[in-house]
């Protein structure tokens, strides 16, 4: 019985005979048929990428965003229920204003990403549902080199060397481990995140998918922004030529 939740998935306060929060689960399954995103954390940068599902060809190209800031420094990338995603960026922005108007300097990303897995946390104590979504914070700090925290829906937060969640997140975990980040330049990132994304779509299911990019880095000033369309075109010319050249050697 319990192990398909029945009668124990009615309130995320209730626990199953074997210590399962089955809405948790459920809200971290949401994350897991989202669109794949990934983070790779280089010598001098962090690159997210998702690969965006493009519900209509009507849509206007930045339409729902599943890359932002929190404030100049700190990106968001989130995975999972676009309405969740969008209502936990709209919270971590408030904390970061808040931390600015208090101490006049922009929040630490370690504090950001903590007032963030309590709040979520807060969501698996019987309030509300669970939310439905994992997000990546990225920052750079001068001393520390790049950052990437990732917040998942039962509260947990994690740093990470890289990371990915989503659909095809084991099979880009297995590329992400081929690589040797941490040689890697900004530019050499941003090229093998969309090599990865490439790889791991199924083109036989998937259509009308977009990439959308963020980068923080030393080549930034340590500032967040979303790569421009163009070169993610570029890059993702530079990936199919690529996997074009090792279907052939192979």
């Amino acid at each position: 019985m319990s192990s398909i939740g029945t009668g124990y998935d009615l309130a995320a306060a209730t626990f199953s005979p074997d210590g399962r929060i089955f809405q948790v689960e459920y809200a971290q399954k949401a994350v897991d048929n989202s669109g794949t995103i990934i983070a790779l954390r280089g010598k001098d940068a962090v690159v997210t990428a998702v690969d965006k599902v493009v519900a209509s060809k009507l849509l206007i190209q930045n339409a729902n965003p599943r890359v932002g800031n929190a404030n100049e420094y700190i990106g968001v990338t989130a995975a999972g229920v676009y309405p969740d995603c969008r209502s936990l960026l709209d919270y971590v922005q408030g904390e970061a204003l808040k931390y600015l108007q208090e101490f006049r300097e922009p929040i630490p990303i370690k504090k950001l990403a903590n007032n963030l897995a309590e709040y979520v946390h807060i969501f698996t104590l019987g309030i509300s549902r669970p939310f439905g979504a994992s997000v990546f914070l990225t920052a750079y700090d001068a001393q520390r080199g790049p950052i990437v925290y990732v917040v998942e829906p039962s509260g947990l937060a994690y740093e990470y060397k890289a990371w990915s969640v989503g659909k095809h997140r084991q099979a880009a975990k297995t590329e992400i481990e081929k690589l040797k980040l941490e040689d890697m330049d900004q530019d050499q990132l941003i090229k093998e995140a969309a090599r990865i994304l490439l790889t791991v779509r199924d083109e036989s299911k998937e259509k009308n998918l977009r990439i959308e990019m963020g980068l923080v880095g030393a080549a930034t000033g340590g500032k967040h922004i979303s790569i421009p369309a163009e070169q993610v075109l570029e890059a993702e010319r530079w990936a199919k030529e690529k996997l074009e050249e090792d279907d052939l050697e192979d």
